[in-house]
């Protein structure tokens, strides 16, 4: 009961506020870890392989072009047509967006000396923050976040072996299509093994950290606590 008295005492921070955040930070996070020729984050380097590949379409074109690929996986293993994701792939639109509007000026941005590091750092501490805020904002989610998540209700299966599957397949192929149609591996680096290997922890802490500091109110979450209460 003290917990919850503590927890209403906490300042809002309004979930849509949150999900915009996310979409900002989270684009120029990738964007940053990308210039820094570390590697890409698992969840963009499927779109970014293509985006090599067929360079006739952006890397922002591409990763919602598989969002929505994802969406309509979704919605094929439900049967059924459902809103939320609808208004998932709206977001992943944005994101895609985003990715566009940040390319040409963190593609001119200085690459050598201990450059690289610092872009490493700065984009992987955005997207730590916008996963922490995805998590909390109680709302639909980008795609490549919800997919695994949905998955794992949808099958039964334990929600990390789904991730690191969809992780490993979204790199396998990755590799496989920059290998075949390049003649060289792209996309792929330390900072990708790093990503992998940390970045749950990184959110969890970043996570608890919110919790410690804000809680997170949105429409749905009202609509929720309302419905609860009739």
């Amino acid at each position: 009961m003290k917990g919850t008295t503590e927890e209403t005492q906490l300042p809002v921070l309004r979930g849509e506020a949150a999900l915009l955040g996310v979409v900002v930070v989270n684009s120029l996070g990738v964007q940053l870890m990308l210039h820094s020729g570390s590697g890409i984050s698992a969840i963009s380097s499927l779109p970014y392989a293509f985006s090599l590949v067929l360079p006739q379409l952006t890397l922002g074109t591409w990763t919602y072009l598989f969002q929505g690929l994802l969406v309509l996986s979704l919605m094929v293993l439900q049967r059924r047509f459902i809103p939320s994701y609808l208004f998932s792939f709206v977001v992943g639109f944005a994101f895609g967006k985003m990715l566009d509007v940040y390319d040409p000026w963190v593609s001119a941005l200085p690459a050598g000396g201990l450059w690289p590091v610092v872009w490493f750092a700065l984009g992987y501490g955005w997207i730590v923050v916008g996963i922490a805020l995805s998590n909390r904002c109680g709302l639909p989610i980008i795609p490549t976040d919800l997919f695994p998540r949905e998955l794992a209700q949808i099958t039964g299966i334990p929600y990390p072996r789904i991730k690191i599957s969809f992780d490993v397949i979204c790199l396998s192929l990755t590799a496989g299509m920059t290998l075949l149609f390049l003649g060289r591996l792209e996309g792929l680096g330390i900072g990708t093994v790093a990503a992998a290997l940390t970045m749950g922890k990184a959110v969890g802490l970043m996570g608890a950290w919110l919790d410690r500091r804000v809680r997170f109110v949105s429409v749905l979450t009202e609509k929720n606590r309302k419905a609860a209460l009739q």
